[in-house]
């Protein structure tokens, strides 16, 4: 894990210090852009009622893109947290995200590259389900590296436009990561379980990790749409060949932003997954994989920087 967590540094560090080249050194597209939407409600002897509410979320995206000869490597990192609370409540999250992916490729011909592929994804902060509706009864279900979903493969890239890419690897390595005794011991994300004797004193902990070897497919879109509107949209395929290769893995990201002047802007996002080995309590109480749907809409502050 610490080898994994000094590379992505080294990765992020290289996009960086890129950023302080020369502007003549045109191999390198470096830059960033960031939003910070905040809402607020309050309510004073309002005869209808109402909870007072305060929401914040802010989004970070941070790109080095790096292009000579026949060689190109692009680096993005996206970053997300966001917070909310209502009446008497606790803060609770509304956005969480730690998404980072590098891809170094050597072109094969006009349109498609050799590619070599690594990616990590968690989140910052602990997440908590509220069965009865209140935070006395709040019951954790996620934490930070808890889960972590790192991966790394070997595939062919075909970019047709600069916009629009189609990634396929037949053989990508991944892990998933559970740095949550607890959780890992209830079974989260997959784990295997912890092992318990009669008098309920756990004999053998919950595994902490698990790997998986199979083919990987991602599709990326971004694009400017329209005047002050952008579309990024990418979604990402797995199945493992080691277990039940039948089931994919889904996770489909898309973000609009729509710019109203240099400082001022709005967005939508929507991300939808869908993972077996994830499973999923309704209200019923019937447990298994669903389809996890995330919605967010906000206005706020926003800048960019970079060519």
């Amino acid at each position: 894990m610490k080898k994994i967590l000094i590379f992505m540094t080294g990765l992020m560090f290289m996009g960086l210090v890129s950023m302080g080249q020369n502007e003549a050194d045109t191999a390198w597209k470096v830059g960033s852009k960031g939003m910070l939407a905040f809402s607020q409600s309050t309510f004073t002897n309002w005869a209808a009622g109402g909870d007072n509410t305060i929401t914040i979320n802010g989004l970070v995206d941070f790109y080095a893109r790096y292009e000579k000869g026949n060689k190109k490597w692009e680096n993005l990192l996206v970053l997300g947290f966001g917070q909310t609370k209502t009446g008497d409540q606790l803060y609770r999250k509304s956005e969480d995200k730690i998404d980072f992916l590098s891809a170094y490729g050597i072109k094969a011909s006009e349109k498609w590259y050799y590619t070599a592929g690594f990616n990590f994804k968690s989140q910052f902060a602990p997440g908590y389900d509220y069965p009865d509706g209140v935070d006395s009864t709040r019951v954790k279900i996620s934490n930070f590296l808890a889960p972590a979903f790192i991966s790394f493969g070997l595939g062919m890239e075909y970019r047709p436009i600069d916009y629009f890419s189609i990634y396929i690897s037949p053989a990508t390595a991944r892990w998933i990561i559970v740095n949550d005794q607890e959780l890992a011991n209830a079974g989260a994300f997959g784990m295997e379980k912890a092992e318990y004797d009669k008098l309920g004193e756990i004999t053998k902990e919950g595994e902490t990790s698990r790997f998986e070897f199979g083919a990987y497919a991602r599709i990326m879109f971004v694009k400017d749409i329209a005047k002050n509107i952008n579309l990024s949209t990418k979604l990402e395929l797995f199945s493992d060949y080691l277990e039940n290769p039948q089931n994919v893995d889904v996770n489909w990201d898309t973000m609009i932003n729509f710019k109203v002047n240099n400082w001022l802007s709005a967005n939508f996002g929507l991300q939808m997954i869908y993972d077996d080995n994830t499973p999923i309590t309704d209200k019923d109480g019937n447990t298994g994989p669903r389809t996890q749907i995330k919605q967010l809409l906000g206005v706020g502050l926003t800048y960019n920087v970079g060519k």
